[in-house]
């Protein structure tokens, strides 16, 4: 094995926090990996890791060969970028944590063209809309829809998220339509669950905020369930244009209140500032950036 493959090696132990979970990452024995460490050590003459039965701990000399690590390796995946055939075939595995909704609905398609293009590469998807640790799951990237606040990662921005209120025509027509923020504190609102408690928090025209107490009939975790119950009459829905839009076009759904909307979101690609991006990772993001753009295709039926 040479230099750069102990390297990945041991940085994806450090990454993964033990070697099982590294050996289950990267789809090998565990003994081989272990292998390669002592190898490495032996090599170094210097111990790289503190070793239990469950977990690993850099040891000083491991922390400084760990940075040195990921900046060598980085530097290596930007030279083959920046080198290699752009239209060359992709290979390997591109690991990718996707939320649920968006992931079934549009990114399900966007693959199936990527793997079009890519034949020798594979997938190994997390479908879930609860944010997993990249670094523990070994995880190459995840698509995220909010407000980045998790300063360990780097983001690049894939496309714009817009969010909407919608109800059903037949909603509409038994309790009216609504005018103002105030005219929703009696309604029966469908609430996303993402723990921010009953309250909607809207923006005028002019910027300025308006915070609505809700009492929410329905509370849950999909969005699709949601739309589902508000095509059903059960209430206002506060909803991602990428999950309405259709229903929004059949006349299921009817936007209400234009000119007080939610803070809007983007979709963005993170990854770890920690982890090298692989030229495959790279390639898929270019290949979303190009596919959704600023003007997504679910926002130009609307």
């Amino acid at each position: 094995m040479g230099q750069l493959e102990e390297m990945q090696n041991f940085v994806r132990v450090v990454d993964a926090g033990s070697i099982s979970r590294a050996a289950e990452q990267l789809g090998v024995a565990k003994s081989g990996v272990s292998r390669r460490l002592v190898e490495l050590e032996k090599r170094l003459g210097v111990r790289l890791l503190n070793r239990t039965t469950r977990r690993s701990s850099l040891t000083d000399a491991g922390q400084a060969f760990y940075s040195g690590a990921l900046k060598l390796l980085g530097d290596v995946s930007e030279l083959n970028s920046a080198t290699s055939d752009t239209d060359a075939l992709l290979a390997g595995t591109l690991r990718l944590a996707v939320p649920l909704s968006f992931g079934l609905c549009h990114l399900s398609p966007a693959i199936d063209e990527f793997l079009k293009l890519h034949p020798q590469l594979t997938i190994n998807i997390d479908f879930s809309d609860r944010q997993i640790d990249l670094v523990e799951q070994g995880a190459d990237l995840a698509i995220r829809i909010a407000d980045l606040r998790d300063s360990s990662l780097q983001a690049r921005r894939i496309c714009p998220i817009r969010i909407m209120l919608c109800a059903s025509p037949a909603y509409l027509e038994e309790h009216g339509m609504p005018r103002k923020p105030g005219d929703l504190k009696e309604r029966d609102l469908l609430q996303y669950d993402n723990g921010g408690g009953p309250v909607l928090r809207l923006e005028d025209r002019e910027g300025a905020e308006h915070t609505v107490p809700i009492r929410p009939r329905i509370v849950a975790n999909n969005g699709d369930f949601l739309r589902d119950m508000a095509m059903a009459g059960h209430g206002i829905i506060l909803i991602p244009s990428f999950i309405a839009w259709q229903a929004v076009a059949a006349g299921d759904l009817v936007s209400i209140m234009p000119d007080y909307c939610p803070p809007q979101r983007s979709a963005y690609a993170v990854y770890p500032q920690s982890r090298y991006l692989s030229q495959r990772a790279r390639k898929f993001i270019d290949f979303l950036v190009e596919r959704f753009g600023e003007n997504p295709y679910w926002d130009q039926f609307l």
